[in-house]
């Protein structure tokens, strides 16, 4: 900083600093108002209660993901997690390499029983910087995005991390 107003030298300067000051400062403050809606998911991957457990490792593997909305209609009624299935199983029926899990396990249980029925959502206002402080403080690593009742996508640790690395 010290070197930057060592080139002041007039007023005219003086101005332009002040303005370029002004604008790196404005969008600073913009970033901290970025909606959630810019790195959410919106083409979304859910699962019904009806579903049964099989079907829900097949999308986890086939979409590559960790995180799956369980909903009713548009309505969102809990959270599978690829860990809440690596919980139920067995630590031998889990192959060697701990991908794949023998699926005679998931006729022990429906969705319903396994999934995370105490949702914490966010809406699409909610800003990234939201976002993050809750993720940062919570035992969880996906928000689904929710208005007005219906599911409009999902958040997740993840895509922190790509907006992140995105800024540099």
């Amino acid at each position: 900083m010290k070197c930057l107003l060592d080139k002041i030298r007039n007023k005219k300067d003086l101005e332009k600093f002040e303005i370029v000051t002004n604008y790196k400062l404005k969008a600073l403050e913009m970033k901290k108002r970025v909606p959630v809606t810019k790195i959410m998911t919106k083409n979304l991957v859910t699962l019904n209660v009806k579903d049964d457990l099989a079907t829900a490792e097949k999308l986890f593997k086939k979409h590559k993901i960790r995180h799956i909305p369980v909903i009713s209609g548009e309505k969102i009624l809990g959270m599978l997690s690829y860990t809440d299935l690596m919980r139920i199983s067995f630590t031998d029926a889990v192959s060697e390499d701990g991908n794949d899990i023998d699926s005679s396990v998931y006729n022990l249980f429906t969705i319903e029983q396994v999934m995370a029925n105490k949702v914490v959502s966010v809406t699409s206002k909610t800003t990234v910087q939201e976002v993050a402080e809750q993720l940062a403080k919570k035992e969880f690593h996906a928000l689904p995005v929710v208005d007005d009742g219906k599911l409009v996508g999902i958040v997740t640790t993840t895509d922190l991390i790509n907006y992140l690395l995105e800024q540099y």
